[in-house]
């Protein structure tokens, strides 16, 4: 028996913590729901803006909506879309969709309108909820789309009376809403309305269905949908539920700043939370630092998941050390490495230990978390979760020792079901039922992991992956460039940043030209913030063009 079957780390739980939790404990996620409104239904459940929305409520506007939905013709297995920051109206699509029977597609709003149209067309969405300030590019790519249903909404659309005042800001005088042409568009408001005159019938789940297409880049920089299955979902809901049982009590307050389209927050907050009743306060923007304050001054928040750099913007903010953190038990960190400095600092200014977490979209996404409890480790990624076997193989796909460093590998019932419509891409990453990261770690004595080394050629930019392939595709698409090649470079503020190497081929090519190019086609967080031409690029003698000999030149 090797040091990792032995689960070194089971010594480490804190008091309370299971080593295996019960993944078929329900069948489906529309179970666990079922379940957790009529438990908790005069509590409640978001808030977002100062408005608040029950238990009660969120069922009985999602179950209309999926009626809605259902009404407009369709069915089990179809694809929908969700595209919105975080606001009221996402919960009630999410469980509104579930509840339908269909598969949910989480997007960033933030895509360009080529990152859309890959998303749209490799999964089949046949239906999407969009946010208005993102309409104009959905018209740009929806005639290649299988899209016939559009339901539209705007963020003051479920505030009541203080939405009007928000929508005007919004749209006259931010201008954050461009002009935009759809047809047959519904409002959010109106879908629901609608769906009172329908009744929903009930959808005969299983745990093996896949629920949710949660698209990740992998190591090739192509966007792949993790299928994630109502049993990966559950799993990973109890999982987590597990490990903070012990330290909060049902119906506490926990602050969502993260957005609940991104893994992290979907399964912490949206799900595990949830279904302890937790009030979940929704920032729709969490740049927006004065939000998150407000949010702290005006309820009693116990918990609080994170990035590296929310947490550090919010160490340094004058108001943020006079807040009361008397309620603050948890806070949790994951999508990127915090930093030793930051750790410390949020300890010292809110008394509470700042946790972290690693995990990937193919595990749910959760694989390991630090104790909760105070123990802490500072440079750790924590413990495996329950039910959840991790270890550490050298090239040779060999067992290492020890501290010895390695690919970290994990087993769970959190782990995807594989890409869709793509085999040999699961079959590279999924090898004997073990997960194969791809990230660099080893393991001590009481079973705490550490990462050594992240995917080499992997970006993180405030805990969004940033692949170099698909930045150099674009760069390679401006007719002034003749080659590219895409690193990481560290940055204080969302702990790395892309900084390109381009060879020229027309030498009138400038650093603003290529960076307004490729703002026309990534997200903001893929854009390169840093330029460097250079006569050729380093390359192996077979021609491959080495990121390493860049990385030490930074």
């Amino acid at each position: 028996m090797n040091v990792f079957e032995q689960r070194p780390w089971l010594k480490s739980y804190p008091k309370g913590i299971p080593a295996n939790i019960d993944a078929d404990q329900y069948e489906t996620l529309v179970d666990l729901f079922e379940e957790t409104f009529a438990k908790y239904k005069n509590q409640p459940a978001f808030s977002n803006m100062g408005k608040t929305i029950t238990f009660a409520q969120l069922d009985k506007m999602s179950r209309n909506f999926g009626a809605y939905l259902h009404s407009r013709g369709l069915n089990p297995g179809d694809k929908i879309a969700l595209m919105m920051p975080n606001m009221l109206q996402y919960p009630i699509a999410l469980f509104g969709a579930l509840r339908a029977g269909l598969v949910v597609v989480n997007t960033n709003p933030l895509y360009t309108p080529r990152e859309m149209h890959h998303q749209f067309t490799d999964s089949g969405a046949k239906a999407i909820i969009i946010a208005e300030n993102f309409a104009a590019n959905l018209e740009k790519i929806l005639p290649d789309t299988s899209i016939k249903t559009i339901i539209l909404t705007s963020i003051g659309e479920m505030l009541g009376l203080k939405g009007v005042l928000v929508n005007f800001v919004v749209r006259r005088i931010k201008k954050m809403v461009p002009k935009y042409k759809l047809p047959n568009v519904v409002s959010f408001k109106e879908a629901i309305s609608q769906g009172k005159k329908f009744e929903l019938p009930e959808f005969e789940g299983c745990a093996e269905d896949t629920i949710s297409l949660q698209y990740t880049g992998g190591t090739t920089g192509v966007a792949k949908g993790a299928m994630l299955t109502n049993r990966n979902l559950v799993a990973n809901m109890a999982q987590i539920r597990a490990i903070v049982r012990p330290f909060i009590k049902d119906g506490e307050v926990a602050l969502s700043p993260l957005p609940l389209y991104h893994i992290f927050a979907f399964s912490v907050n949206c799900l595990a939370l949830l279904s302890m009743g937790a009030h979940n306060v929704l920032i729709t923007n969490p740049r927006d630092l004065k939000t998150v304050i407000a949010a702290f001054k005006a309820y009693p928040i116990s918990m609080m998941t994170g990035v590296n750099t929310l947490f550090n913007a919010l160490n340094n903010h004058p108001d943020f050390p006079n807040l009361d953190f008397s309620h603050l038990k948890i806070t949790i960190g994951g999508g990127t490495a915090v930093q030793r400095a930051v750790a410390e600092k949020w300890k010292q200014i809110t008394g509470c230990t700042l946790s972290e977490g690693y995990g990937m979209t193919e595990a749910s996404p959760v694989i390991t978390c630090n104790p909760l409890d105070g123990s802490a480790r500072l440079g750790s990624i924590g413990l495996p979760v329950p039910s959840t076997d991790v270890r550490v193989v050298n090239e040779a796909g060999e067992v290492v020792g020890l501290d010895e460093a390695g690919e970290i590998q994990c087993k769970g019932p959190q782990v995807m079901k594989g890409y869709y419509n793509r085999p040999e891409a699961t079959a590279e990453t999924i090898k004997d039922g073990w997960l194969c990261t791809g990230d660099i770690g080893k393991m001590d004595k009481e079973g705490f992991f550490y990462i050594v080394d992240r995917k080499k050629d992997m970006i993180l930019v405030s805990g969004f992956n940033v692949y170099p392939n698909e930045i150099e595709d674009v760069l390679a698409m401006h007719p002034k460039v003749m080659e590219s090649a895409v690193i990481g470079v560290p940055d204080e503020k969302s702990g790395e940043v892309v900084k390109a190497f381009v060879v020229k081929k027309d030498q009138s090519l400038t650093k603003d030209e290529l960076i307004n190019f490729a703002r026309e086609h990534l997200t903001g967080y893929k854009i390169p913030k840093h330029v460097e031409f250079l006569k050729e690029l380093p390359k192996s003698n077979v021609g491959k063009i080495l990121r390493r000999v860049l990385r030490e030149r930074g």
